[in-house]
C-alpha cells in the first residue's frame, strides 16, 4: 500500500513542477510584454513630468523639479532646426508676456555640438529664458520625443497638461489657452488633460 502511494507521489511531483514552471514562464513573459509596452508608451498629457538635471550654458546644473509649483513650458529644440528657429521669437515674447507670474520656459537644446554653438544661437536671438543643453540627447529619449520642436506644458503639480508636436506661434491666443487657464485657475485632475497633435 505504501508502495502505491510513493508511486503516485513520484508521478504527481513532475506534474506540479511542470505547472509551476509554466506559471513562472507566463509571469516572466507578462512582465516583459508590460515592461516593453511601458517603455514605448508616449509621454503625453496626464503623465507625470520626468525629472532631470542638465547643465545651463554656463555649466551650472539645473533640475527641472526646481520649477515645480510654476507652469513649466518644456521645449526640446536644436540650433539646426528651421521650425525651432521660426518658433523662438514667439517663445521669447511669451516669456516676456508672463514675466513676474508663476511661469517658466525651460528650453532644452539637443545639439550634439558643444555649448558654444547653443550660446551663440541664444545671443543671436536675444533669448532670456532658461536654456539647458542635453548634448547626449538622453532626456529627449526619456521624454520619448519624435523630433524637434516638441513642447510639454506642465502644470503646477508636475503633471503634463498638454503636449505639442511641431512649432507653434505662441503669440496666438489659441496656442496659449492651456497656459492661461493654468495660471488663472490652477491645475486640473490628470484625466482632464488632452494632447494636441498639431
Amino acid at each position: 500500500m505504501s508502495d502505491i502511494k510513493n508511486t503516485e507521489n513520484e508521478k504527481g511531483l513532475p506534474k506540479v513542477a511542470i505547472i509551476i514552471i509554466i506559471l513562472v514562464l507566463i509571469g516572466v513573459v507578462t512582465a516583459i510584454v508590460l515592461g516593453g509596452k511601458k517603455k514605448f508608451e508616449p509621454v503625453g498629457a496626464g503623465s507625470e513630468m520626468i525629472d532631470f538635471t542638465l547643465p545651463d550654458l554656463n555649466g551650472k546644473p539645473v533640475k527641472l523639479s526646481d520649477y515645480k509649483g510654476k507652469v513649466i513650458f518644456l521645449n526640446f529644440w536644436a540650433t539646426w532646426c528651421k521650425p525651432c528657429e521660426e518658433e523662438m521669437p514667439s517663445m521669447q515674447a511669451l516669456y516676456k508676456a508672463f514675466e513676474g507670474q508663476q511661469f517658466e520656459i525651460v528650453a532644452v537644446s539637443v545639439d550634439k555640438d558643444g555649448p558654444e554653438v547653443v550660446r551663440n544661437y541664444v545671443k543671436k536671438y536675444g533669448l532670456t529664458f532658461t536654456v539647458l543643453h542635453d548634448q547626449k540627447g538622453k532626456n529627449k529619449e526619456i521624454y520619448k520625443t519624435t523630433g524637434v520642436p516638441e513642447t510639454f506644458i506642465i502644470d503646477q503639480n508636475g503633471i503634463i497638461a498638454e503636449k505639442v508636436w511641431g512649432p507653434r506661434d505662441w503669440s496666438e491666443e489659441s496656442s496659449i489657452a492651456v497656459i492661461v487657464d493654468l495660471l488663472r485657475n490652477g491645475p486640473k485632475p490628470k484625466d482632464a488633460y488632452k494632447t494636441d497633435k498639431k
